[in-house]
Order: structure tokens, then C-alpha cells, then sequence
């Protein structure tokens, strides 16, 4: 090879491992950052699996067999039915039970009876469950895997759920309502923080490296004042922009699903009232003027443009992890009221709560209140820089 051309190669693998925010940026944060994203993923689709591991089961029967009683109450209790089997089935769609067992009657004698070269129909077991609902849905899975095994131990002498009824309980919001959950903050948070970062960094860090500032601080105005100007007008802009792609995904979805899916998945965002969409854009503004804060403070402590957006990543990182964490609470908001201290990850379990309709005032106002203080308190710090020479003026 020419050696002219190994020493541009040379230069070229000197500057760019010479370079240790390059280094960190481009060759180690993508890959480690698709680890991290995947694997919280993978926790999130577990734990909502799993469902509440405090959760008591609420399972009901009719006509329960002695050969399986003693099997089947070895993983949860079951109750007999005593009233219409129909409440029970209402229950169950509220989320107030989690599953019916239905066997016919005498189910013993008449599985002994069955030839399957009769040509008569097999004894029908029928398991009523709510897939909205992640306990509902695991205890389903276990009732059907043991009678599998049981069935596989006869040489299919009876079905489950081989009926034309519709077994699974979940209604339309229940069902509408775990899809947006699991969808949407996450984009939400990523949009928004896009948004703030294309906008913080130049306003901040790109009139720091094109001196505008000092433009700016001869005239009449006190750093506390630059920071409240700056803070409110960035937030502004960056909800605005943060909105139109929102809008722009939550209006999409349903028609996209509507069509690939051939309408199967009849998913509506009409099933949000004014509360949800009021307390939605309260938490959505709250966390962006926040975002706006951190990555003006980032970026006014960086030189030029291209060192604030290397400054900015970790905290991307931190925003992603927190909506996907949001995940590992089973498909619902957690209850814990000290979780909604916690910046960015608070606003995403909010978002939860009120895409579940499992939110607690208490909470979203405990979550908006403590993006408040965060934001004062970043405010103030930025004040203080402003008013410092050294901080402004560094190159």
C-alpha cells in the first residue's frame, strides 16, 4: 500500500482514539446503549408476564372434579361458584377476579365414557380469563397447562376452551389502554428529550461558542432573568415540538394496527376523557421544562456545540432506561409514592398510571410537584453561572 496513504490512515485512527469523547460516543454508547435498551426491554416483557408477585389469585369453579381438585389448588386457590356464573364473568372483566373454570357436569364419569371414534363430541372445559390483565393471564396459563397434561395422560379424552364462545374477557379499553401503556411514554420521553436537545444546545451552547452572549449580559438583565427567559421560552418550543410528533404517533397507531392487522386490533385513543388528556399534558410539560434545565446546565458548562452534545448523551441514556423501566411493574403504575421523586423515571410511571387508568392524583401531583423543585433548583444553579465570568467566558 502507498505510504502516503498509510499516513492518512494513521492521522485518521490518531485523531478519532486520540479523541476520548469520540471514542466514547461513536464506538462504545451505541452498542452499550442497545444492550441496556434491550435488556430492560426483555425484564419489562418478564415482569409483565409475571404479573404482581403480591397479588392474591381470585379463581372460581364450576363443577370442580375430585381427579383435579388436589392438582389444580396446589398453585392457587379455587373457589366454588355460588352464584351466576355470569357475574363471576363480569368480575373478571373488571379485573376484580381472575379466572373461571367451567367443567361439565359429572366431568370424571363422562371423560371415562368418551370414545373419540364415536364421533361424539368431547366433554368442553371452558377457561374465562382477562388478557389485559397479567395475573389473570398467568393463571390462565397455568390451569391450561396442567389440563394439557392431564388431557395428553388420557389420549385426549376431553378439549379446553374448543367452543365458539369467547373465552378471553378483556374488554376493548383494557385491552386499548395495555398497548398505549407499553407504547407510548417511552416514545414520549425519546421525542421529548430530541425535541430539548435540538433546541437547548444551540440556544445555550451555540451563542456561548459564537460569544452572543456577551451581547446579551451588557444590557440591564440579571442572570436570574436570562435563566427564567431561557428555561420558559425553550420549554415552550420543545413541548411544542415534543406535541406535534406525539400527536402525530397517537393518531397513527390506531390506523396503523387498524390495517396491518385487518381490524383485529380495534385500538381507539377515544377511550381518554379531558382528565386523562389534561393530566397527561400537565406531566408532559412539567418533565419537559425539566429536560430543558439539565441539558441547558450541560450544555452552558461545555465549550462548543459538539462537546454539549457529547455531554447531553449520558443523560439520554438515563431518560430511555427510565421509561423502560417503567415497564417492570406489570403492566401498571407502581404504588409506592417515593418512586414519584425520582426524575424522569416519576413522569414516566405517571404515564402509566393515566394510560392504565391506575393513576392516584396524589401521585401525578407529587411527580409535577418534584419536576418543579428540580427545575427551581436547576434554575437557580443557572443563574449563578450566568452571573459567572469564568463559566461564560471559558474557551
Amino acid at each position: 500500500m502507498n505510504r502516503q496513504i498509510i499516513t492518512v490512515i494513521k492521522k485518521e485512527f490518531a485523531r478519532f482514539f486520540g479523541d476520548r469523547r469520540m471514542v466514547i460516543t461513536a464506538l462504545i454508547f451505541p452498542g452499550l446503549l442497545i444492550y441496556v435498551m434491550y435488556s430492560f426491554m426483555g425484564q419489562g416483557m418478564a415482569g409483565f408476564m409475571a404479573g404482581d408477585a403480591d397479588h392474591v389469585p381470585v379463581v372460581y369453579s364450576v363443577n370442580m372434579p375430585a381427579s383435579l381438585s388436589p392438582v389444580l389448588e396446589s398453585f392457587f386457590p379455587v373457589l366454588p361458584v355460588e352464584t351466576n356464573a355470569a357475574t363471576v364473568k363480569t368480575d373478571i372483566s373488571s379485573q376484580s377476579a381472575d379466572l373461571l373454570m367451567v367443567f361439565p357436569l359429572d366431568f370424571d364419569n363422562s371423560v371415562a365414557r368418551y370414545d373419540s371414534l364415536s364421533g361424539l363430541a368431547a366433554p368442553q372445559v371452558e377457561l374465562y380469563y382477562n388478557s389485559a390483565s397479567a395475573d389473570s393471564l398467568q393463571l390462565y396459563s397455568q390451569a391450561a397447562a396442567v389440563l394439557d397434561a392431564y388431557e395428553s395422560s388420557l389420549a385426549n379424552k376431553f378439549d379446553v376452551n374448543g367452543g365458539a364462545d369467547t373465552y378471553d374477557l378483556a374488554t376493548a379499553r383494557d385491552t386499548a389502554s395495555q398497548f398505549f401503556a407499553m407504547m407510548l411514554p417511552l416514545l414520549i420521553m425519546v421525542m421529548m428529550y430530541a425535541g430539548c436537545m435540538s433546541i437547548a444546545i444551540d440556544s445555550i451552547a451555540g451563542e456561548k461558542e459564537r460569544g452572543t452572549f456577551a451581547t446579551i449580559l451588557v444590557t440591564p438583565l440579571t442572570g436570574g432573568q436570562l435563566a427564567a427567559g431561557k428555561i420558559l421560552s425553550l420549554g415552550a418550543l420543545a413541548f411544542l415540538c415534543g406535541l406535534s410528533s406525539v400527536a402525530g404517533i397517537m393518531l397513527s397507531l390506531p390506523k396503523m394496527l387498524g390495517d396491518t392487522t385487518g381490524g383485529i386490533l380495534d385500538i381507539s385513543m377515544n377511550i381518554y376523557g379531558p382528565a386523562e388528556y389534561g393530566l397527561l399534558i400537565l406531566v408532559v410539560l412539567s418533565t419537559v421544562l425539566l429536560m430543558v434545565t439539565v441539558i441547558s446546565l450541560l450544555a452552558l458548562f461545555s465549550k462548543s456545540i459538539k462537546e454539549a452534545q457529547s455531554a447531553v448523551l449520558p443523560l439520554y441514556i438515563l431518560v430511555i432506561l427510565a421509561a423502560l423501566a417503567s415497564l417492570l411493574g406489570g403492566g401498571g403504575a407502581v404504588q409506592e409514592f417515593y418512586y414519584y421523586l425520582i426524575p424522569f423515571y416519576n413522569s414516566a410511571q405517571s404515564m402509566v398510571g393515566i394510560f392504565t387508568f391506575d393513576y392516584d392524583l396524589s401521585h401525578i401531583a407529587l411527580a409535577v410537584g418534584a419536576n418543579l423543585c428540580y427545575i427551581l433548583a436547576g434554575g437557580f444553579i443557572l443563574a449563578r453561572m450566568f452571573s459567572s465570568e469564568k463559566v461564560m467566558f471559558s474557551k
